[in-house]
């Protein structure tokens, strides 16, 4: 349990003065990865905080005390603030809007088709503070969005608070009362597995406002993280945040083109990424080459980007290029294998890891379900292990007997297998006892597309060992590169498709 409170365990971090916050409530709207730990973090400040979501199952596993996503450190603030009272969920969305001066919007932001993000609930949102105006309100973006979106959240509120019973609209005629808000823009940067802890030490605060009330109200709710605060104009903060995620995914595209071309001369991409790191002006960080980035975030936002510039007559060529790229890696991982069985249908393969990254259950594109698809369509079976996600696994490949298999542990899903393949770097699966994994297996093929464990140990424990861009495989790494891209550009296959 945490001892007096993650902000007494984090130096640096004041919490506010507990009654003044709770005579000014704040408002979350939408109890997701992003709303969730800003609701509780703000609450571990001092805040009383409503915790607002219309998804009424939700709400009433909040108010079991039970969380609904994995999060490191969440459930203990949750239980914390639900005893405090500092926290309290509620599926009555105008009551919490009604007792609120601050409003943070924290819904769903999804994938268009054609790669634009979906704004209908930022819109639905907007509507609904529109008719609960009952005084002035600062309606603070969080959700990832667009540039230009708050432009349309003030038209929005604008245009339906006028039009409001509550504001003086009588008989369909415009209300005159007091629409009196305004619309910041705060983009979240909390990783998943990470999002407490980025909530309590950010690396920075963006807040893009219009006016000295917002501002002053956002810097008091922040400073006590002490921490940059970039004040901005409100779409260069929304552009901020898509800038940030389309360069993280950059640098991880970057370093797996090297990683590809590092097996085609027999190189070593984790030097190559050693070397270039360190020089200050690159850094080490997101220089891991892999099976590529999933998740809700990174994908998603780096299409919207894309979607932005060209509906702006911006060339984006880069940006496709990384998705391009990111694309590309499940079939270069799969080649590995491909190369090591030959065929594919009729082994039995171990999957290690079904989340989109390790200290979360989201498997929201992760490249393990994309992996389990086209291992299923060549004709393999497969043994499931993930040490949190497979509850939501299950919900996209139910269980098959012999076919797929979800198993209580690392060495139960390599009885029998072919190969095992990890998918998600799990620190469990960096301490297995790999002698005892290898003779539960009928053939140690062993492909990490995470580049987790260190080659030598591997082979000298029994294993044909194959990684990404570690020299394994020089011979046709070119070819299935080639390949892959031509294949893959275009296609953005979804799981099941």
């Amino acid at each position: 349990m945490l001892r007096g409170g993650i902000v007494d365990k984090m130096p640096g971090v004041r919490r506010r003065k507990t009654k003044a916050n709770e005579r000014n409530p704040i408002t979350v709207l939408g109890m997701g990865h992003v709303g969730l730990p800003t609701a509780l973090g703000l609450a571990e400040l001092g805040w009383k905080v409503f915790g607002a979501d219309d998804a009424v199952h939700k709400i009433e596993q909040l108010e079991n005390g039970q969380a609904t996503f994995y999060e490191p450190e969440m459930q203990e603030l949750l239980t914390k603030h639900l005893a405090s009272g500092r926290f309290e969920p509620t599926h009555d969305v105008q009551a919490a809007l009604a007792a609120s001066k601050v409003v943070f919007v924290c819904v769903g932001t999804p994938q268009r088709d054609d790669g634009a993000a979906d704004l209908s609930q930022i819109e639905a949102v907007a509507r609904t503070i529109a008719r609960n105006l009952n005084g002035y309100k600062l309606v603070v973006e969080k959700s990832t969005v667009p540039a230009s979106t708050a432009e349309r959240i003030k038209r929005t509120i604008t245009r339906y608070a006028r039009l409001s019973p509550a504001n003086g609209a009588r008989n369909g005629q415009a209300g005159v009362g007091a629409a009196h808000f305004d619309v910041a823009s705060n983009p979240e940067f909390l990783q998943e597995g990470k999002a407490i802890r980025d909530f309590f030490h950010p690396d920075r605060v963006v807040i893009g406002v219009e006016s000295e009330q917002a501002r002053e109200l956002l810097e008091q709710i922040y400073r006590p993280l002490n921490c940059p605060i970039v004040v901005t104009d409100l779409a260069t903060a929304e552009l901020i945040k898509h800038s940030a995620n389309a360069f993280l995914s950059t640098k991880i595209s970057f370093i797996n083109m090297i990683g590809d071309l590092c097996d085609a001369v027999g190189a070593d991409v984790e030097s190559v990424a050693q070397g270039i790191g360190l020089d200050p002006r690159i850094g080490r960080q997101f220089l891991k080459a892999g099976i590529g980035f999933g998740g809700y975030c990174f994908p998603k936002d780096l299409r919207a980007l894309i979607h932005l510039a060209e509906e702006h007559g911006v060339p984006c060529g880069i940006l496709s290029e990384v998705e391009s790229v990111n694309l590309d890696r499940v079939e270069v991982f799969l080649d590995k294998l491909r190369h090591a069985l030959w065929v594919l249908q009729g082994k039995t393969i171990a999957v290690l890891g079904l989340a989109f990254k390790p200290l979360t259950d989201d498997i929201r594109e992760a490249p393990a379900l994309r992996v389990i698809d086209r291992l299923r369509k060549e004709g393999a079976a497969v043994r499931l292990y993930d040490p949190e996600s497979m509850p939501n696994a299950q919900a996209v490949f139910p269980e098959i007997p012999g076919r797929v298999d979800y198993c209580r542990s690392a060495y139960e899903a390599a009885r029998g297998a072919h190969a095992a393949l990890i998918t998600t770097e799990w620190d469990e699966f960096r301490k297995l006892n790999w002698t005892k994994f290898r003779e539960a297996m009928e053939v140690p093929v062993l492909v990490d597309g995470r580049n987790l464990l260190d080659p030598a140990e591997m082979r000298d424990a029994g294993f044909e060992y194959l990684a990404m861009g570690r020299g394994s495989r020089q011979q046709s790494a070119g070819k299935a590169h080639s390949r892959g891209r031509h294949a893959r550009a275009v296609e953005r296959e979804r799981v099941g498709a």
